[in-house]
């Protein structure tokens, strides 16, 4: 039941102390539990801490939180729990009250083994803790397995359906057969769990390099379509013979694609390999690009996971929109604009915040644009400016999104001309705006300037100006204020014709 072991709390090792310092000067005792214990055996780096309290987490919380220098924040308030922030050393610690009359019956009523192990919290800072594994954790964490510790922990709480799966594809382990035959058999039930609540499981997901697999495996135990209800209509619907796989399963692709040429390591097979090696070749010389994805744009997600999200919404408007034309021919004319609002209600359903929603949107909405855009052999200057002016912080993302819509299209059909041809695009199109110093221009006149000169009032006419305005100053046809000025005249005098006609 009690085994010890060794371990290294590495550079955690001076807040653990800090910690057990605090509550031993306060005679309460705490216990390392959860994902934190679990990483540390796993030699992973954690960056939650999970402490197990006998005592009142709402009310020893807060000065804790102070002397840390942290935030404090009540996480569940029925239940006890509690969360303190510290935003500089990116690290929460999650305090949990004792639900049991003691700590291995609080253990046994935890979701699975390998996060119901618990060791003392100073001697997890000293490195050398006795474990207390009363459901056999440690075999199967060694065995590489995911277990539940019996289904009332489900009954308990159903977002411990999502967290299984979740886990083992952070972790590369698999579900014990009759953990995953439980879970399909109550996967109906997930459903009850808050939507931020599965938000968070699903942005997880997302958030490793195995995506596209923890998608397919929610989907193998009858989760997916749970969390994602939308989603089912695009199961089986065949697409043009261009394609290889259906809707849905292009969409999982598209992840998975994007799964492997983001990571940041070599993948292992011999084709991949060679094309990720191909694309960061061509693209070395964009500095920043990977850190770039690796920003967080909310709390605990980054603009990566929510690309490979997009890559599992592009398409969802394509049952709806598809029709034949006389000669038989498939066509899917509009899922990019509807798409957009379909994704955008689910998303605010799952209770993403409004930057994500807004960026998967402008994603799926021009997703078809890169391909669009080189059709006629190299996009001009002016066609790549509009991209970029439409597209704002979504456009690289989105060039990577057309980049894994090609390969899930392709299948294993790809070649390395049609992909090389594609990364090249998409390399011309990132020089066109981040060389010579186009990104950044200074404004040449403001509306103020426009309303003056022209004698314009405020209005939809005088926006449209500036923007024509910004535009040939972005491809170079003008370059002063007084060619500005002289460009918004003649379009001013040329709507104002129009409109007489």
């Amino acid at each position: 039941m009690a085994a010890s072991v060794r371990l290294n709390p590495g550079e955690h090792a001076a807040l653990l102390r800090s910690l057990a310092d605090y509550f031993d000067a306060r005679g309460v005792r705490v216990w390392v539990t959860g994902g934190f214990l679990r990483d540390l055996l796993l030699e992973r780096h954690p960056y939650d801490i999970d402490l197990a309290v006998a005592g009142d987490p709402l009310s020893v919380g807060p000065h804790l939180a102070e002397s840390l220098g942290g935030q404090f924040f009540p996480l569940r308030e029925e239940r006890g729990q509690a969360r303190i922030l510290l935003p500089e050393r990116r690290l929460q610690i999650d305090l949990m009250p004792l639900r049991a009359a003691d700590l291995e019956g609080d253990l046994r009523r935890r979701d699975y083994t390998i996060d119901a192990m618990a060791a003392e919290l100073r001697e997890i800072a000293e490195g050398n803790p006795r474990l207390l594994d009363p459901t056999g954790g440690l075999t199967d964490l060694r065995s590489c397995l995911v277990r539940m510790t019996g289904e009332q922990a489900f009954e308990d709480d159903p977002l411990r359906l999502l967290r299984g799966p979740r886990i083992g594809t952070e972790l590369g382990f698999a579900l014990e057969p009759g953990t995953a035959e439980t879970i399909r058999r109550l996967a109906a039930t997930v459903t009850n769990a808050a939507p931020e609540r599965q938000r968070d499981e699903i942005v997880r997901v997302c958030s490793t390099e195995s995506a596209g697999a923890g998608l397919r495996l929610l989907d193998d135990l009858g989760l997916f379509g749970r969390v994602f209800p939308e989603m089912e209509v695009t199961r089986s619907v065949d697409q043009p013979k261009e394609h290889y796989y259906d809707v849905l399963g292009h969409s999982f692709a598209a992840v998975g694609a994007l799964d492997w040429l983001m990571a940041l390591e070599r993948p292992a097979g011999e084709s991949q390999a060679a094309m990720w090696s191909r694309l960061w070749s061509e693209l070395g010389w964009l500095e920043g690009l990977r850190e770039y994805f690796r920003e967080e744009l909310t709390q605990g997600s980054t603009r990566l996971a929510t690309l490979k999200l997009c890559g599992l919404l592009h398409d969802i408007a394509k049952p709806e929109t598809k029709s034949f034309e006389a000669n038989g021919r498939m066509r899917f004319f509009g899922h990019s604009e509807r798409g957009a609002e379909i994704a955008s209600a689910l998303m605010r359903r799952l209770r993403f915040s409004t930057r994500e929603v807004k960026m998967v949107a402008t994603m799926i909405e021009a997703h078809l644009r890169p391909i669009q855009l080189g059709q006629q052999g190299a996009p001009s200057r002016k066609a790549v400016y509009r991209f970029f002016r439409d597209t704002g912080d979504s456009a690289i993302a989105t060039l990577f999104l057309s980049l894994a819509d090609h390969l899930a299209s392709v299948g294993p059909r790809v070649s390395m001309d049609g992909f090389q041809a594609h990364v090249a695009l998409i390399n011309y199109i990132l020089h066109e705006q981040f060389t010579d110093g186009r990104p950044v221009l200074p404004r040449l006149v403001d509306g103020d300037v426009l309303m003056a000169e022209l004698a314009l009032e405020p209005g939809p006419l005088l926006g449209k100006l500036l923007a024509a305005v910004r535009e040939a100053q972005a491809v170079g046809d003008v370059a002063t204020q007084e060619e500005a000025i002289a460009l918004a005249r003649s379009l001013l005098a040329d709507a104002r014709a129009a409109k007489a006609e």
